[in-house]
């Protein structure tokens, strides 16, 4: 059984996407769908789904195609799930912390600015994102 996907954002003018799913696993997927409906997915780790809320919320990517465009509630679930399976005391504070900027309807670059303090790295979340697409994909 698969479950749909939610796409957060464009890759290129190709008709490319990114979004995640969950999984059977109680886990996220990450996903890149093609424009003909196929799509590649593997396990998403934490940071990668911060990323995608932060794509979400910054606006980074061209918008998804509408019938597959992850809402707001999306985006909340999966904040949320990730605060609840943070172990370390510190991460799973600022998960918590993002979950209520998201849930209160703060303004986007607070949302991010709370986000932002989740990710582990330098990396920035559009580069994070574009590099494991381009991984998932066998263009590494």
């Amino acid at each position: 059984m698969t479950v749909v996907a939610c796409a957060v954002g464009l890759l290129g003018p190709e008709g490319r996407w990114i979004g995640f799913a969950p999984t059977l696993e109680d886990e996220y997927a990450l996903v890149i769908g093609e424009g003909d409906g196929s799509s590649a997915r593997a396990t998403a780790t934490s940071d990668e789904l911060v990323a995608l809320a932060i794509a979400y919320f910054a606006d980074e990517l061209p918008e998804p195609p509408e019938a597959l465009a992850a809402t707001h509630g999306d985006i909340a679930a999966l904040i949320r799930h990730l605060a609840m399976e943070a172990g370390e005391m510190e991460h799973a504070r600022f998960l918590a912390e993002a979950v209520d900027a998201i849930d209160d309807g703060l303004a986007a670059d607070v949302v991010v600015g709370r986000l932002s303090r989740c990710l582990s790295g330098d990396e920035e979340p559009d580069a994070r994102l574009r590099r494991r697409a381009a991984e998932l994909l066998g263009r590494a």
